[in-house]
């Protein structure tokens, strides 16, 4: 069954645009999904918004929504209201800046979306977009009310077609220095280094989404399958705690150097050789 497109407007740069149709890129229904049941009936509950003073259940139709101001008095406003508020969408996606892919900061990135052309009189125009920004490897910023409000998007190109990610904005993104401003300078001694440097030369590999365990997941259907099957739950291994005294100690036995060495350790050879300790110190 082919997926259907949650929102569908115009890619344009300058006065070269086409159709386009947007589909969501993440699929939660593949997750294990439960309901709340009440233990003594066995029968599903629903939730149910209640007055806080008099502790009674309230009506759908008599939610409103409350700013709460800092003298304790909260302004109400309805829904007709935000609605008002809200810019109107003209359905355009308006590639108004471009960037180097490198230049992109991780950090904003918040969900993302297939960009696709939204019938084949769009295909041509879609593919020109796509194939320059490939050629000159940069993406688009581009505005537009996605969900009834008005977000960023970054667009980028991914195999035959285009990646819409949703950003955060910059007042939504913490400052780094609130987690790393107390963080200690300490100098790292050279052995140290190579070692660490070893040990991830034989570790490298390639992006591959499809080898990341999703260990909750994995736990959580087991104990489904096995309360259907009426038997106990196999345990996932869990790892074992190794006594290291010391930084050091942890190094050289990650790789594989014998962890009460007195001088320089040696790493283990690997499969892939490991370039020598002066070509490392020389690249650093």
């Amino acid at each position: 069954m082919s997926a259907r497109a949650i929102w569908k407007g115009y890619l344009s740069i300058g006065d070269v645009g086409c159709a386009v149709a947007l589909f969501s890129a993440i699929d939660a229904q593949e997750r294990t999904s439960f309901h709340i049941i009440n233990r003594d009936t066995g029968n599903r509950v629903r939730r149910q918004y209640v007055d806080e003073d008099t502790g009674k259940a309230v009506d759908k139709d008599d939610l409103v929504k409350g700013y709460d101001q800092a003298d304790g008095h909260t302004v109400v406003l309805e829904a007709d209201e935000i609605r008002e508020a809200v810019p109107d969408s003209d359905k355009r996606l308006e590639m108004s800046t471009f960037l180097p892919c490198a230049d992109i900061d991780t950090l904003y990135l918040e969900r993302p979306y297939f960009l696709a052309p939204a019938d084949a009189q769009s295909v041509e125009a879609y593919d020109l977009i796509r194939d320059t920004m490939v050629a000159t490897n940069v993406a688009a910023v581009a505005r537009t009310v996605l969900f009834r409000r008005v977000r960023s998007v970054l667009i980028h190109p991914e195999g035959r077609g285009l990646i819409a990610t949703t950003l955060n904005y910059d007042y939504e993104v913490r400052d780094p220095a609130e987690s790393f401003g107390d963080i200690a300078k300490v100098k790292i001694d050279s052995e140290m280094l190579d070692l660490a440097r070893h040990i991830i030369d034989t570790k490298m590999g390639r992006f591959d989404p499809a080898a990341f365990e999703d260990r909750y997941e994995e736990a959580l259907a087991e104990l489904v399958r096995a309360k259907i099957a009426g038997r106990k739950p196999k345990k996932l291994p869990k790892r074992k705690a190794e006594n290291v005294t010391s930084l050091m100690d942890a190094l050289r036995r990650s790789a594989g150097a014998p962890a009460s060495s007195k001088g320089k350790a040696q790493p283990a050879k690997s499969r892939k050789a490991a370039p020598s300790a002066g070509r490392q110190k020389k690249a650093s």
